[in-house]
């Protein structure tokens, strides 16, 4: 999530009330999770398994909660909760501002796009050309969508991301900043539900065509010319390249990636990256493996009487 301007060291260590190393003066340009950060971005840490990640990473700023030598180059913001602070940040600079009507006067709506009764369309979004967007559709703040795209009846996009820190007093939400970008000529089913990125974008790329009630967790990227059937869930920070299939009831977990061409049989349990191949079962194996597996098991078990 980068700001509208660029913001001070000092600027953000009196927003969050931390202590700051570095020049107060230091350029700071957004805030990001740990696998989108760039250059002039903060990220946040706060577990010692996590922290040379954190500082070795491209962020510029480290909002961090014990007080470390800070890497050259960079600053840091010492915090006694960077999980919360983190919080403060979003807050601040991409507050939640409450609709006024159905169809924001914000958004931009392209040429020929056609928008059935009962829709809700929230500040900021951008809709392209071309478009059919059906009834009881809900597309939140921010989000972004190309040309030549349908979405049909109940499906929600920017729905904020599941994401959660365990405390005593229960569990506390990490703010979402990030948005959803849907590209050219992509088909949304009903009933889906796509997450928008914590600071990031969910995406889904152009010609990629989605059956009904499948749900992509945030910040997850699909690639060009997929094909996801219905029931599939895909978690969030999941990397799912081009032209890859997904059939009914796949389950894919967080921080993977499936590589262009897989195919994933039904009911799959995708529980690490895949290389090009069909696969199908939990864990994953080769499909034609699988075949020659459930053979085998049924004639050891049931021989054929001679």
């Amino acid at each position: 999530m980068k700001f509208n301007k660029p913001q001070t060291l000092k600027q953000i260590a009196l927003l969050t009330d931390c202590e700051f190393v570095g020049d107060e003066n230091f350029e700071i340009l957004g805030i990001n999770e740990i696998h989108v950060v760039e250059k002039g971005d903060i990220v946040f840490v706060d577990h010692p398994k996590y922290y040379d990640k954190a500082l070795n990473s491209a962020a510029t700023i480290i909002l961090i909660n014990k007080k470390v030598a800070c890497p050259e180059g960079k600053a840091l913001l010492i915090s006694e909760d960077p999980f919360r602070d983190f919080n403060k940040i979003t807050h601040h600079f991409n507050p939640f501002i409450a609709s006024k009507s159905s169809v924001s006067d914000s958004a931009i709506i392209g040429e020929s796009t056609v928008i059935q009764p009962n829709v809700f369309i929230g500040n900021q979004v951008k809709i392209g050309n071309n478009c059919l967007i059906h009834s009881n559709v809900s597309i939140y703040d921010n989000c972004v969508i190309g040309n030549n795209v349908t979405i049909h009846a109940n499906s929600i996009l920017g729905s904020d991301a599941f994401y959660y820190k365990n405390r005593e007093t229960g569990f506390d939400k990490l703010l979402s900043g990030g948005r959803v970008v849907i590209e050219d000529h992509v088909d949304l089913g009903a009933s889906c539900t796509i997450d928008r990125g914590v600071t990031g974008d969910t995406t889904i790329k152009k010609g990629t065509k989605i059956d009904n009630q499948v749900h992509i967790g945030h910040d997850t990227i699909i690639g060009e010319k997929c094909l996801i059937a219905a029931q599939t869930g895909i978690a969030g920070c999941t990397v799912i390249e081009d032209e890859v299939t997904l059939w009914g009831q796949v389950g894919v977990i967080s921080g993977i990636t499936i590589e262009k061409g897989t195919v994933v049989m039904a009911q799959t349990g995708v529980t690490k990256s895949l290389k090009k191949n069909t696969y199908y079962g939990t864990p994953p194996v080769e499909y034609r493996q699988k075949l020659r597996e459930t053979i085998y098991l049924k004639n050891i078990t049931n021989p054929q009487k001679k």
